[in-house]
């Protein structure tokens, strides 16, 4: 029997219009939109918490047939204000892609989410389901404990050197609880505090991103840079001190208000930031959702097999009406 042939990217396009919406308390959310005007809307919710959106996400979705939405999380990318974490949980999120729909006059929409964005798609289309036409979701994340647990400690077992990397930044004294001395420093006022240690502590996550190792570029980061690293540490930290502001215990129980909403589970066999054993509940209780466990891959949606299925996924719900 012949092989599928691997889906790859679409081509680069750029944005057809972008803008930012304001918020309450200050918040500016960034808001582009690409592909077709007229097409689909699939909205992409990217990862972190603290990440933000760039260009190649737009490659996920064919461009002829989907009115392709990318925003910045608060505090993210290109909202404003950058690194902010005051009135920044997950409900205001929730509130903010409300605001975008609303704005954007949409009835439906199709979320697209991937690590800490598929906790995120879960929490929205849980309290708002009628909204959802499908979900795609990758390296599910759910910021229970356990995951928590893994994440801080428990993947030494896989990755001692980065671990330790981590550890060693800090004093002896300060090692026993990472996330309030790395806290104690990203938040520094002092930029020479709150840099090296922001850079530390996103290089240890970004070492546990692929199957195989990558090779770390040594170049000199610019002021615009240093910035971004202290924004995404900032929300990061500030996310997981209250796991994340989610109950993930509970949204694993309010998945069933999705049993007739088409769904796709996608998961890195290796993922070592985000563990196989939280898409495989997820799926239990989502039992009706297309599982997909990729057995060459990691965390990373750009690693080729993964990058495969999410496109495949995208152009399967191309036929939904």
């Amino acid at each position: 029997m012949p092989t599928e042939p691997p889906y790859t990217l679409y081509p680069e396009i750029s944005p057809y219009h972008a803008t930012w919406i304001k918020r309450p308390h200050g918040h500016e959310i960034y808001v582009e939109l690409s592909g077709n005007p007229h097409g689909k809307p699939i909205i992409f919710l990217h990862g972190g918490p603290g990440g933000g959106t760039n260009p190649k996400q737009r490659q996920f979705f064919d461009p002829k047939h989907y009115q392709i939405i990318l925003f910045d999380q608060r505090g993210c990318g290109q909202s404003k204000p950058l690194g902010e974490t005051n009135k920044n949980t997950t409900a205001d999120l929730i509130s903010d892609m409300e605001a975008i729909r609303e704005h954007l006059c949409i009835k439906q929409w199709i979320i697209f989410g991937g690590s800490w964005g598929s906790a995120l798609a879960l929490a929205y289309a849980t309290q708002y389901p009628k909204t959802i036409k499908a979900l795609i979701l990758r390296g599910i994340f759910l910021s229970r404990k356990t995951e928590l647990d893994w994440f801080l400690d428990e993947v030494k077992s896989f990755f001692p050197e980065a671990h330790q990397t981590l550890l060693n930044f800090l004093p002896e004294d300060k090692r026993k609880n990472l996330i309030e001395s790395y806290s104690e420093l990203v938040f520094s006022s002092n930029i020479k505090i709150s840099a090296p240690a922001s850079i530390a502590w996103n290089r240890f996550e970004g070492g546990l991103l692929k199957l195989l190792p990558q090779t770390e570029e040594n170049k000199t980061p610019s002021n615009e840079d240093i910035q971004n690293e202290i924004a995404r540490a900032r929300v990061q930290l500030h996310f997981i001190k209250d796991k994340c502001f989610i109950d993930g215990k509970k949204i694993l129980e309010e998945v069933k208000k999705l049993k007739g909403i088409p769904a796709t589970i996608i998961q890195g066999r290796y993922d070592m930031v985000c563990p196989p054993i939280t898409a495989y509940e997820l799926h239990q209780h989502m039992p009706h959702a297309n599982f997909i466990m990729v057995p060459d891959a990691g965390h990373s949606a750009s690693e080729p097999s993964m990058t495969s299925e999410l496109i495949k996924a995208t152009n399967h719900y191309r036929a939904l009406s």
